[in-house]
């Protein structure tokens, strides 16, 4: 029974049943080596982050789109219903100013000045053989008046320089149809500059400065960005019509403006920009998008927005 039964364990573990080598075992190690220094690692990397967190900063910017304009061009526009007589200049002419640009039929108003001044002949003629006359006096401050404004009239047939320049992009052609606003040419001065105008959201208003750093990248030339200078921040917050009323007919329905917005102008510094290792002229009209800076706060009080009211208490 015995012989059987020692068969069914092994002989070590017989032996150490029976004592043989009994005592007390080495303490288990199942740590590597490599932990401790991990933890220390750990550690170091937790305080870095406290430290960045606390003296790190993030900045806040508000996006939108922009468009390119040139300031000091005048767009010459028709100011009343007419049709185009004559074009009296070429592009890239140099012209002064009140020289006529482009002539207008407006035969109706020429007949309206010859009338009156025949009836100011007639009236000037009464007095003249009547000096006491008084109702021919009075006629004749009458049609003083009105033959002043049709003469004033008259000039719009003609339109004129307001400014020396260089005459650019003629719209119109002799015969042509023309109603109030339409565009005739356009009349480069002397100080001419290339801005760009944003329109950012209008709640962003309070936090937009002059002075301030804006990033222009314009569209179709990714990572062709243009820093610039915030120039002026209007004032009013605006909807979508005052903005499409700004930029112009031409531009107004491909520019996207959603909500409130405030318009922001800024100076480019050259008439130029560096895309793909080539330098391209600055064209009118050219869209983009903007980044314009508006604060910067420590990212602990960006990720817990409730330090921002203890940082406000303590400052007060």
């Amino acid at each position: 029974m015995t012989s059987r039964s020692t068969e069914l364990f092994r002989a070590e573990a017989l032996r150490h049943h029976e004592g043989v080598g009994h005592g007390d075992g080495d303490v288990l190690r199942i740590s590597p080596a490599w932990i401790p220094a991990a933890y220390r690692l750990l550690l170091l990397v937790i305080a870095a982050g406290a430290a960045y967190a606390a003296f790190g900063t993030v900045t806040e910017y508000a996006t939108g789109p922009a468009v390119v304009r040139l300031e000091g061009r005048t767009h010459m526009t028709a100011l009343t219903a007419s049709t185009v007589a004559t074009v009296d200049v070429e592009p890239g002419q140099r012209v002064t100013a009140g020289q006529v640009l482009v002539r207008l039929h407006l035969a109706d108003r020429a007949a309206e000045l010859a009338r009156l001044n025949r009836e100011f002949d007639l009236q000037m003629i009464r007095i003249l053989r009547d000096p006491a006359d008084q109702v021919a006096r009075s006629s004749l401050t009458t049609l003083r008046a009105e033959r002043q404004f049709a003469q004033t009239r008259l000039e719009e047939q003609s339109v004129k320089a307001p400014h020396a320049g260089v005459v650019n992009d003629i719209r119109v052609r002799p015969g042509q149809y023309l109603t109030p606003g339409d565009r005739v040419l356009s009349l480069d001065g002397e100080d001419m500059q290339w801005m760009v105008v944003a329109i950012l959201p209008g709640h962003t208003r309070p936090l937009i400065r002059a002075g301030t750093g804006m990033r222009l990248e314009l569209a179709g030339y990714r990572h062709a960005y243009r820093d610039v200078a915030i120039h002026s921040v209007g004032d009013e917050i605006v909807g979508a019509a005052e903005v499409g009323q700004y930029l112009g007919q031409e531009i107004a329905d491909v520019v996207p403006v959603a909500g409130p917005a405030v318009l922001v102008k800024a100076q480019l510094p050259s008439d130029t920009f560096v895309a793909d290792g080539r330098s391209l002229s600055y064209h009118e009209g050219m869209l983009g998008t903007v980044d314009a800076q508006l604060r910067r706060q420590s990212i602990f009080r960006t990720v817990i927005p409730a330090l921002r009211s203890l940082f406000r208490h303590a400052e007060s």
